[in-house]
């Protein structure tokens, strides 16, 4: 399986400097999720630092859609913004890769400790953690396929599909899921073909997809062929023939990045459509205290605006359990001190 991530740090390049000391919260993903969790916290006057690979799962794409009044936004303009608006109120964004997020000794007052590396040594202290690293989508090994990816290849009816209405598309099949995914795209175009691609397709879709005129080939298929002028023309299948199609749909295999992240311990799950993702509940809590998710990293089938809104009420969770962190911290201070200052 082919792996799919394209680095895309942006124009605005310049890494902010790593705080010292110990900050309220860092955020390791750089995305739509981990920016408007960043905000949402930055505007709460928490000191928030915002670890950013580069290298978002959206980068081959032209534009983003479905967001509204972002759509047809490059998703590299999408995150310049984000990034100085996080700013704006006082969150750094830096660049870096995450080796390694373990928990640490706590505080004098028992408030938790987390300790994040990064691949060059530097380090930061943070309270809580508010994980939206994205995820990787995983590409059948079909020669010519991952060349396409975001543009004449793609994923999702409601991120690309206005963009190739009435094109002749073609269906890989990577598993059930695709019959469904056929069904999606036959919406947008009448010249469909679905290539089962060595998976499994009952009676009963082949006769709703002959109903909607959806043609199948059972023929594996072996490579995409391009035109003379590098655009995608077709698929070749095992016996040598050519199937013209201007775009193909592939449901890739989704996986969240959990790299650098194993010492938080957090628990890993499979779901729905090929994709594997971080465990988590309401406004992206997980079995990990201390510890948040939210973005693809979670719910791999989550769209741009989806994700931001996501870290938005991680983001707003985390500050209210730091709130009430403080307030014990002043409390357990006002009970230990305040004898002494009564008989002083």
């Amino acid at each position: 399986m082919t792996q799919v991530a394209q680095p895309l740090f942006g124009e605005d390049s310049a890494s902010d400097a790593l705080a010292e000391g110990t900050v309220d919260v860092v955020v390791i993903g750089g995305g739509a999720a981990g920016l408007n969790g960043a905000l949402i916290l930055a505007r709460s006057r928490r000191s928030v630092v915002v670890i950013d690979s580069g290298s978002p799962r959206n980068a081959p794409a032209e534009a983003v859609h479905g967001f509204i009044v972002f759509d047809g936004t490059p998703p590299s303009e999408i995150l310049r913004r984000g990034r100085e608006q996080v700013r704006q109120y006082g969150g750094r964004v830096v660049q870096g890769e995450v080796v390694s997020a373990e928990p640490a000794a706590p505080s004098a007052d028992g408030d938790l400790r987390f300790t994040v590396t990064l691949a060059d040594g530097r380090s930061v202290t943070a309270r809580r953690i508010l994980v939206a690293t994205g995820l990787t989508d995983v590409l059948p090994e079909v020669p010519g396929l991952a060349e396409h990816w975001g543009h004449s290849v793609v994923h999702c009816p409601f991120c690309h599909g206005w963009e190739v209405r009435d094109e002749p598309i073609g269906v890989l099949a990577t598993g059930p899921a695709s019959i469904g995914h056929a069904l999606l795209f036959r919406q947008l175009t009448e010249d469909l073909t679905y290539f089962t691609h060595g998976t499994d397709l009952d009676e009963d879709s082949r006769a709703r997809f002959a109903a909607r005129g959806i043609r199948v080939i059972d023929t594996p298929v072996t490579e995409v062929v391009n035109d003379t002028g590098g655009a995608l023309a077709g698929v070749r299948l095992v016996d040598g023939q050519v199937v013209a199609r201007r775009v193909l749909a592939v449901g890739p295999r989704m996986q969240a990045r959990t790299q650098g992240l194993e010492g938080l311990g957090l628990p890993v799950q499979d779901l729905p459509n090929m994709a594997r993702g971080f465990a988590s509940g309401a406004a992206g809590i997980t079995e990990v205290p201390g510890v948040w998710v939210a973005g693809n990293a979670t719910d791999p089938v989550a769209q741009v605006g989806a994700s931001a809104a996501a870290g938005a009420l991680a983001g707003a969770d985390i500050n209210k359990v730091l709130a009430i962190a403080d307030t014990d911290a002043a409390l357990q201070g006002i009970v230990e001190v305040g004898p002494k200052g009564a008989t002083g």
